[in-house]
């Protein structure tokens, strides 16, 4: 779900329910925006990034924010629950090779976290098209360093 402007109240009632850590989270990412969308950069040029995300039973990647177009595929399936920055709390059956586009205009984006609440690992890829809407924010040091 893509959004501009958020009800800061409506927001703030439906993310109370959210356990305290999380709320925590969740607020320092609106202060200070998260751009790594996966867990890992494996590749990056002057048209894409390529992460990846590999969740253990029982893990999560935190609150990160979606600025540029991209899609994400399922590579194993698995169940996992997303808190986005709507207030909304989402769980989904993810299956194998699973695939959805999300495209942001100018000053859209998504905010949300992933928690593997499956009993199996899972793992997305997920491409950004660097030429979008909406400039790539950058990436905190040594994310680079890590890309193959």
């Amino acid at each position: 779900m893509a959004m501009t402007m958020v009800d800061k109240a409506a927001v703030m009632k439906q993310t109370s329910a959210w356990p305290p850590a999380i709320q925590q989270e969740f607020e320092r990412e609106r202060q200070n925006p998260n751009p790594c969308v996966g867990s890992r950069l494996l590749s990056e040029d002057e048209r894409v990034r390529v992460w990846m995300i590999a969740l253990k039973p029982g893990e999560r990647i935190g609150f990160h924010r979606h600025v540029l177009d991209y899609f994400w595929t399922s590579v194993t399936g698995g169940r996992g629950r997303q808190h986005v920055h709507d207030g909304t709390t989402v769980e989904y059956t993810y299956v194998p090779g699973e695939t959805r586009h999300e495209i942001y205009g100018a000053g859209e984006f998504k905010v949300h976290d992933l928690e593997n609440i499956g009993d199996q690992d899972m793992i997305f890829m997920t491409v950004e098209f660097l030429n979008s809407a909406n400039k790539p924010m950058p990436l905190p040091a040594g994310v680079r360093a890590r890309a193959a």
